[in-house]
């Protein structure tokens, strides 16, 4: 194999907290890597402030961490940090910025958008699972002022760059170049392409009475195109089946039930990527939104195993936070 030789190296198995540190380790191993000590105090408190609630600790909160002399106080900490308001405000920016959350002048009106962000910070705050905000921002209706998940549709009003961008933010996948000749370096050819998109043609889009409204309807007709052939696609999941839609059913409830599921085997894997980006810098998968066969992660059997736990948890991602944060591997030294 292509491994490091390193003479005279010998591998001391370090403790591990978790199923992290025991993947993570095997991977060193195999690497003949010896992995830092575990840092001290004062990096872990300004660390695990940083990554957990966007702020600084204050020179009392540092002092009184290093001070503290009982054996938990880490995973005191990090349950602190979790708890926290700042904690939901970091997420929500993070969210609010893989949805594009601005305003737009007369497309998209400010009243929008901001509620359309406290409708995000509410969930996040409230720890509704994530496959349930997913669900509800992809099958939304009605007006965007009283129920601000229909925004996922006035931001965007294009179908294929809406099905592009719910590739991207949900699944990690830039399927952009498929929408003129098969990809290039993935399994993506337009046929899928197109098979995606089908799945939001018949989103419709209507002014309310407040002109900074907009009422979001499925208007049971519209279709796709192939570009070379012509010909109507037919809905189908990318790298999945497809689903026998009734003609009085919306085409965007039956692709949210399929998206933030078990059975969209991106969906977790994505999540789970994000976030471990979000604390170690750099993700399994680097860039985390660039999924594709010629992009493959750093540790494969940690990113399954993240998206297995996070399935498990029923997607509540303070969980996986929280196992990534205890971990060895989140709190080594730098040097």
């Amino acid at each position: 194999g292509g491994l490091p030789a390193r003479p005279g190296f010998a591998w001391h198995e370090p403790a591990a907290v978790n199923y992290i540190d025991e993947l993570v380790h095997a991977k060193l191993k195999k690497l003949r890597i010896t992995p830092s000590a575990v840092c001290d105090d004062a990096t872990f408190v300004r660390r695990a402030y940083l990554d957990l609630s966007g702020t600084l600790p204050t020179p009392e909160e540092v002092q009184k961490f290093v001070d503290d002399l009982s054996t938990p106080k880490r995973n005191h900490l990090i349950e602190n940090l979790l708890q926290r308001k700042e904690f939901t405000d970091l997420w929500v920016m993070k969210w609010a910025e893989l949805l594009q959350i601005r305003s737009r002048n007369d497309e998209f009106s400010y009243k929008a958008a901001l509620q359309y962000y406290n409708w995000l910070q509410d969930k996040l705050g409230s720890n509704v699972p994530i496959d349930k905000v997913v669900h509800e921002l992809i099958t939304a209706t009605g007006s965007t002022l009283r129920n601000p998940a229909a925004s996922y549709y006035q931001i965007q009003r294009d179908t294929l760059k809406t099905a592009e961008n719910t590739a991207q933010v949900f699944m990690g996948m830039r399927i952009q170049c498929a929408q003129c000749h098969n990809h290039p370096f993935d399994r993506w050819t337009m046929n899928d392409y197109y098979s995606f998109a089908a799945f939001f043609p018949q989103v419709g889009r209507k002014g309310g009475e407040d002109p900074r409204e907009s009422i979001i309807y499925d208007r049971g007709e519209g279709e796709v195109k192939h570009l070379v052939t012509g010909k109507n696609m037919k809905p189908k999941f990318l790298g999945g089946d497809q689903p026998e839609i009734k003609s009085d059913e919306s085409r965007r409830a039956v692709l949210a039930k399929w998206v933030a599921s078990p059975e969209n085997p991106y969906f977790a894997r994505n999540l789970a990527n994000l976030i471990w980006a979000h604390f170690m810098g750099k993700g399994i998968i680097d860039p985390v939104d660039d999924v594709r066969v010629s992009n493959p992660p750093s540790n494969p059997e940690l990113l399954d195993k993240l998206a297995a736990q996070f399935t498990a948890y029923g997607y509540d991602f303070k969980k996986l936070v929280r196992d990534i944060c205890l971990s060895r591997t989140y709190q080594l030294s730098p040097v």
